[in-house]
């Protein structure tokens, strides 16, 4: 089974998100990790939190440990601050589920 995020975000600074997502993409291969869908959102029709959302995708991992790893690798964590937090205002975890192949 694989592990598996949908995200949605509300990206404020395309050119800083462009690079964070250029420079994490070796740290997540490494983990095993991948891109499944990406999309930009032009309008949301419904939607469970207050927070905009204009960016949906899903991030896929062979495992939950393999996304904990991840998310706590300390060059991805360099990366995340350097890129990420100035250019998202808003992140939200809309599922997390394990997935069988």
């Amino acid at each position: 089974m694989s592990y598996e995020m949908l995200v949605g975000l509300n990206v404020v600074d395309d050119n800083m998100y462009t690079q964070y997502r250029e420079s994490m993409m070796p740290i997540l291969k490494e983990h095993g990790g991948h891109f499944g869908y990406d999309f930009k959102i032009g309008e949301v029709l419904k939607s469970e939190t207050d927070n905009p959302i204009n960016r949906v995708f899903t991030l896929c991992f062979p495992s939950k440990e393999k996304q904990q790893a991840f998310f706590s690798n300390a060059n991805y964590l360099v990366v995340k601050e350097k890129f990420f937090v100035n250019s998202v205002a808003h992140r939200t975890l809309i599922a997390d589920y394990e997935r069988s192949e």
